[in-house]
């Protein structure tokens, strides 16, 4: 089975105080050393918004399914300990746990930071060797509410296909 109707690009930015974006930046806005108009720069601690929006979801699923990333035929994760995140107004998206992801197949995206008003500030990564756009990121410190994230690393499905195998029954919730 695959991840393929919800086409999920980075996380989104904070345009402005108080208000939410309506969709992820494009990819445009997201060029190295700028962050996208309206967010807060590296040195400004991110601003949840989870005080003024708490109906706000995003939930955090356990899955032992074999979920594996490939670009073109090149494999950047496998495992079987995945999270997948289901953000209100927002496709599925599969977070690896950062041991099971091959960085040595991607390089940091120097400058290039973003703010999701209900995650944290994510940090990217493009295919190593490359001048290509950010293909996967990671929110080293989320927000409380979304705490378990805090180093998996997620792909744009736009650029990275993610596979989903077989999960293990374990008789138990993780």
């Amino acid at each position: 089975m695959e991840i393929a109707p919800a086409k999920t690009a980075p996380p989104e930015s904070t345009p402005s105080e108080g208000a939410r974006s309506e969709g992820p930046p494009s990819k445009t806005t997201l060029s190295e050393g700028t962050t996208p108009e309206g967010t807060s720069s590296e040195s400004t601690p991110p601003r949840s918004l989870y005080r003024e929006r708490p109906d706000y979801r995003v939930d955090l699923l356990a899955r032992t399914n074999v979920m594996t990333a490939w670009l073109g035929d090149v494999r950047l994760a496998r495992s079987d300990a995945c999270l997948i995140v289901d953000e209100q107004d927002h496709g599925l998206v599969v977070y690896f746990p950062p041991d099971a992801v091959d960085l040595a197949r991607l390089e940091p995206v120097a400058g290039l930071s973003t703010v999701c008003p209900f995650k944290g500030r994510a940090v990217y990564w493009r295919a190593a060797d490359t001048d290509g756009p950010a293909v996967a990121w990671s929110y080293p410190a989320p927000f409380p509410q979304v705490a378990r994230l805090a180093g998996f690393i997620a792909f744009d499905q736009d650029e990275v296909q993610v596979t989903i195998g077989k999960g293990i029954y374990t008789g138990a919730r993780p």
